[in-house]
């Protein structure tokens, strides 16, 4: 009987050390292996994208210059300067991608809503000559180009927030409550293509879509909200040219 006591009193004191002690929040880091062998170039050249969708942001432009600030602190690679190309107006003038023909006629990229109307654009990504020419003339790199759609978006809905209130004795409380809301924001959608400049071929794309929201009566300009979304995009586009480390923090019981 005597041992059976002592070990439940050995129990206990575990126990009661365990419920004592406080969490401990430790640093995981998992790494993402690339998703491209980068390894036959030496030079990176983000050549523009298809932009289409708010005229508040020139999201062709800006999405350019944001990469190649970005790949100059994180690549190996060395970044060419140059004039961004604006690959609607050459898909419009027939200066890349041939005569669509048949083809889905072109909309207007200011009038672009939805990621299926900036489909007719992309033969342009398939004319093998245009980025092989390109390519010869920067000394074949790897050419980074694609889609890009920023539009406003907008959604009504109940929204859970936390509301004070005080009793009679003047203690708060802070309790989660249901509100109707409507809110506004934007949309980001961007297809990465990674071409090789040697030979003019798509080596490897893929798509992302990111969406924010406001509270309506919030007044955030398009710019500030472009740059929060691609944000979140670029350690998934970096990672597809080099390994790169997601930190993150987990509690540790102790």
């Amino acid at each position: 009987m005597t041992g059976r006591v002592t070990s439940i009193a050995a129990a206990l004191a575990v126990l009661t050390a365990c419920a004592g002690s406080a969490p401990r929040e430790i640093v995981i880091e998992t790494p993402l292996q690339a998703k491209l062998d980068i390894s036959p170039f030496s030079r990176i050249l983000v050549a523009g994208f298809v932009a289409a969708g708010s005229d508040e942001v020139d999201a062709n432009l800006e999405t350019a210059r944001l990469l190649r600030s970005q790949l100059r602190n994180r690549s190996d690679l060395q970044v060419i300067e140059s004039n961004v190309l604006s690959l609607a107006d050459l898909v419009g003038d027939e200066k890349i991608g041939g005569s669509f023909g048949d083809a889905v006629p072109l909309v207007d990229p200011s009038a672009i809503t939805e990621e299926q109307q900036l489909e007719a654009y992309e033969r342009a990504f398939a004319d093998v000559s245009y980025w092989q020419r390109l390519g010869e003339e920067h000394m074949d790199p790897l050419i980074v180009t694609g889609t890009v759609l920023f539009v406003p978006h907008s959604r009504t809905g109940f929204v859970t927030q936390e509301q004070e209130s005080y009793d009679s004795l003047g203690r708060r409380r802070v309790v989660p409550v249901r509100a109707y809301r409507e809110r506004t924001g934007y949309v980001l959608s961007h297809k990465f293509i990674f071409i090789d400049g040697r030979t003019g071929n798509t080596l490897y794309s893929e798509s992302h879509r990111e969406e924010i929201l406001y509270d309506a009566q919030q007044n955030t300009p398009a710019l500030s909200s472009y740059f929060e979304l691609m944000d979140r995009l670029l350690p998934t586009f970096l990672s597809a040219l080099s390994t790169q480390t997601i930190r993150g923090t987990r509690l540790l019981l102790r």
